[in-house]
This record gives C-alpha cells, sequence and structure tokens, in this order.
C-alpha cells in the first residue's frame, strides 16, 4: 500500500530512528539493544493497523504481519539451534582447550595477532562470527594484559576476521543466512566469496601488524583445561546437522530450519545419555550396594550435582540478539507495510543502480549494523542476478567491521575488553578496514564478474 504520506506512516518512521538511535549508543548508555526495538515493533505495526483500518482493509496488516512473524520463526529457531550447539561445545571445553593451547605456547605478540587471525577467519564460517569473536578476544586480552595497543589491535584484527569469515558461509553471519533462506543464493554458490572475504581481512591485518610489536608477551600466567566426555560427539553431531540442513534444503526443498531441530533433537538425546552417565558416577557402593548421594527427587539431584543439562546451554544462547532480530524484522516488515521499502528501492535499485547501492550497502551496515540494512534488502526483493546478491552478501558482512558498532562481534568484544577497545579506539583504524572492504569489492569482480550476469 502506498501509505508513506499518511500520520501513522510518518509517526511510525519517527519512532524506529528514535529506537535505533538507541541501539546505535548501546554502548554507551547500556541498554541492551533488542528493548527499544521490540517497543518500536509494537506500536509501528499498532500504527498499521490504525492506517489500513482508515482505508477499509481491515484484514490486510494481520496478514502482512503474519508473514514477518513466519520469518522470524524460522531465522529464530535456526540460530537459537546453533547456539546450543555452540554453548554445549563450550561447556564440554573445546573452545577453553583452544585458548589454553594458544596462551601456553608462549608465542610472540606479532605471532599470537596472526594466529587469532587466521583461527577466527576459518573457525567464523562454522561457529558463527560472534561466538569466534568471544572466544579469540579472550585469547588477546589474556596475553595483552597492560599492553593496551596490542588489545586493541588484536581486538579489531578478530572483528575483521571473523565477520569476513562469515560471510562466505550461511552458519556465519545473520545477513547469509537469510540470504540462503530465501533461496537467493545457493549453498555452495556462497563459497565464490571465500578469496574475496580473504583478501578483506588480509589487507586490514597486513596494515595493522605493522602497528603490532614482535616482543614477547610479559607475565602471562599458564592456563590449564581439558575436554570433558563427549566433546568430539557434539561436535561430529554438529557437524551432521549442518548437513542435513544443507541437504534438506537442497535436495526436498524444504526450510533449513528442519534439519537444525532435528539435529537439535540429536544432541538432547546424546543429552540424555550424559545425564544418566553422571547419575552413574554419582553413586557410591556401600557394603557392594550402589547408593545415591542425595535421596531428593530428581531435580534436586541435577541441581546439587550439577548434572549435564541441555535447556541450560540453551538459556545461554544470545537471548539479547535473537530479541533484537525480532524486534528488527517487525520494525523493518512495518516500514514496508506503509510502503516505504519500495519507495527506498526505487529510488536505490533502479535510479543509482544496484552496483552502487550494493557497496553502499556495506557503509550503512557500518553504522546501522548489518541485520536490518540486509533484511530491508530482502524485503525490497530487487530484481539482480547472483553476482549483485553475492555482492550484497560480501559488503553487508564485510561492511559492518569498518565500524565497531556494525557488527555483533565488534559490540560483543567492545563489552570484553571495555574501556581499552572502543568505539574511537576502532575509528581510527577505520581507513585501513574500508581499504580490506574496497580490496574485496575488487577480487569479488575480478574473480565472479565472469561467471555471473552484471
Amino acid at each position: 500500500m502506498e501509505l508513506t504520506t499518511h500520520w501513522a506512516g510518518l509517526l511510525a518512521l519517527v519512532i524506529f530512528f528514535g529506537a535505533y538511535t538507541l541501539v546505535i549508543f548501546e554502548e554507551n548508555i547500556h541498554l541492551r539493544k533488542s528493548k527499544p526495538v521490540i517497543v518500536a515493533a509494537g506500536f509501528i505495526w499498532m500504527l498499521v493497523a490504525v492506517a489500513y483500518v482508515s482505508i477499509d482493509n481491515t484484514h490486510a496488516a494481520e496478514e502482512l504481519i503474519g508473514k514477518s512473524l513466519l520469518e522470524f520463526t524460522e531465522l529464530f529457531l535456526f540460530l537459537l539451534a546453533a547456539m546450543t550447539y555452540v554453548n554445549t561445545m563450550q561447556e564440554r571445553g573445546i573452545f577453553s582447550v583452544l585458548r589454553a593451547w594458544l596462551i601456553n605456547q608462549k608465542y610472540s605478540l606479532r605471532k599470537i595477532f596472526w594466529i587469532t587471525g587466521t583461527i577466527a577467519f576459518f573457525m567464523s564460517p562454522i561457529a558463527d562470527n560472534l561466538t569466534t569473536a568471544l572466544v579469540m578476544a579472550t585469547v588477546i586480552i589474556s596475553v595483552g594484559g597492560e599492553n593496551r595497543k596490542f588489545v586493541v589491535l588484536g581486538c579489531i584484527n578478530i572483528v575483521v576476521a571473523a565477520n569476513a569469515g562469515g560471510a562466505f558461509s550461511p552458519f556465519g553471519d545473520i545477513t547469509t543466512l537469510m540470504v540462503w533462506q530465501q533461496g537467493l543464493v545457493e549453498f555452495t554458490e556462497f563459497f565464490a566469496l571465500v578469496l574475496p572475504s580473504l583478501v578483506n581481512w588480509l589487507v586490514t591485518a597486513g596494515i595493522l601488524s605493522l602497528a603490532v610489536s614482535s616482543a614477547q608477551p610479559e607475565n602471562v600466567q599458564e592456563e590449564q583445561a581439558q575436554l570433558q566426555y563427549g566433546a568430539w560427539v557434539v561436535v561430529a553431531l554438529f557437524l551432521l546437522t549442518i548437513v542435513m540442513a544443507v541437504s534438506v534444503h537442497n535436495f526436498l526443498h524444504l526450510p533449513p530450519v528442519l534439519g537444525m531441530m532435528t539435529g537439535l533433537g540429536f544432541l538432547q538425546l546424546f543429552g540424555y545419555h550424559l545425564q544418566q552417565r553422571d547419575r552413574t558416577n554419582s553413586q557410591v557402593v556401600v557394603d557392594g550396594s550402589p547408593l545415591s548421594i542425595t535421596t531428593s527427587r530428581d531435580a534436586d539431584i541435577e541441581t546439587s550435582k550439577n548434572f549435564y543439562d541441555i535447556y541450560k546451554n540453551l538459556q545461554k544462547a544470545e537471548w539479547d540478539t535473537l530479541m533484537f532480530f525480532y524486534g528488527v524484522i517487525l520494525c523493518v516488515g512495518g516500514l514496508g507495510a506503509f510502503g516505504y521499502l519500495a519507495l527506498v528501492s526505487e529510488l536505490m535499485y533502479t535510479d543509482l543502480g544496484p552496483t552502487t547501492t550494493n557497496i553502499l550497502v556495506g557503509f550503512a551496515s557500518a553504522i546501522v549494523d548489518n541485520i536490518p540494512v540486509m533484511f530491508a534488502v530482502l524485503e525490497m526483493n530487487p530484481e539482480m542476478s547472483r553476482f549483485q546478491w553475492l555482492l550484497v552478501t560480501l559488503t553487508a558482512g564485510v561492511g559492518g567491521s569498518m565500524l565497531s558498532i556494525g557488527s555483533a562481534a565488534g559490540v560483543a568484544v567492545m563489552g570484553q575488553a571495555r574501556g581499552v577497545y572502543t568505539f574511537f579506539s576502532h575509528l581510527k583504524w577505520s581507513w585501513a578496514i574500508a581499504l580490506g572492504y574496497v580490496a574485496s569489492i575488487a577480487v569479488h569482480f575480478m574473480l565472479n564478474g565472469d561467471g555471473f550476469k552484471l
């Protein structure tokens, strides 16, 4: 509907930009980013309903919000399954062992810089950029200690590497996941972005490394960590789950979330085995007979003994991110119901052209965050070639690295290295990240331009 000049539509714009202003200043005002957008989503859809009723269209708003809710539900369940797997791997000690090994090797600062960046780049496509950035940032902070310059440079390197690695995998970033679930790019076609993404990180990392000392870190305490029982089984189940999600989508033409939730069921079954094993190990033998340590109910036993519980790992999911995603999808969907997305699509993709617009998407991602920007593009659904959809996937994924607030990875690392890695410390090196951004686009055109219709 064309309601862009309706008073309700204009008020909805004010509400959206007001809420997003609070999101941008999340680090300063310490207000979780999900809260303002959830409230904004509710008011925007109320205004949509008011506007549609005013033109005697009483049921259209209900149908439109149902579409937005369905899109959110698919992505929510997909991400919830993936996050639960990642949290279980963390609980089983996978990431702790990796961190302890890196810290105990006594590498030089420059070598740690390159090793953590390399691991972040190749780990992000599987474990997602947010988790990867958090794990690798703890290594940088532990090794850097009071060396603020190294911590800043190392954190920037981690954020850039994690975002670049996530740009060529549906499991690496929410933006690539959205593009894949919409069926706009096939799973294997994302691999065309491997080299452009790698160049994006290497150009920036090469510049940053010139400012990193080759000295040994000072007073680094060794860490001890060990894998818990079943750690590698969880990793194997996660890989099987990824295969199922891809196969269900590619061969059966069903939503990939079906494969992810089935894989989550496998993890729950294995979790039952872990619980039974913990109960068995909690028993003691008195006069040849096994006696339980406690005679309380099963729930009390699990609480007292800290038995494995998959729902504890599910509770540790990034709920702020998931709820933020809900708010963004409904806010953008509501603005689309007023006709604003069609208007913007006409102005940008028709007047400026897809190439210029898709490159600008990267800069918008750095300011606004790549999730709402990519969702807005998907809602506009412009007629573009596969090459252009890959281009916007690349720019939205790596463009968010130019500012620390442009990606979930950057915001999370700012929280970990609070007071050291900040918005302004990142901003000082934004020029180097921008050079990597330009280089990645150039490589994409050189490698993939001939194979796709421009």
